[in-house]
């Protein structure tokens, strides 16, 4: 039992596999969303998931004429839909917290 003085080691305990299963969702949730890449105002696309998974390239016909500048386009879609996914998991992963909405504070336990 606590006396409030030392955390309630049963709650904590229940806490962190609380927040273990919802980083685990979290993780879930964010590795099956399909985000897309463009560069050159769409000329290039790249669908890839939260898990970079890369699924589909669509290259406008246009772009064929200039190699160069198509590998450019091809390299900041990449760019660009890899930046996505990991600013989806980062919001993901950044709203897990206890239980009850707040942030998990283990500054007691973890002595700081």
């Amino acid at each position: 039992m606590s006396d409030g003085s030392t955390p309630d080691l049963s709650a904590l305990i229940s806490q962190l596999g609380q927040m273990q299963q919802n980083l685990r969702q979290a993780q879930q949730d964010a590795a099956s969303q399909v985000l897309e890449g463009t560069a050159g105002g769409g000329v290039v696309r790249v669908k890839v998931t939260g898990g970079l998974d890369f699924q589909e390239v669509k290259i406008d016909p246009s772009a064929l004429d200039d190699v160069e500048m198509l590998e450019d386009l091809v390299l900041a879609a990449v760019r660009d839909a890899v930046e996505k996914a990991h600013s989806l998991a980062t919001d993901a992963l950044g709203g897990i917290g206890a239980p009850g909405g707040g942030p998990l504070d283990l500054g007691g336990m973890l002595g700081l």
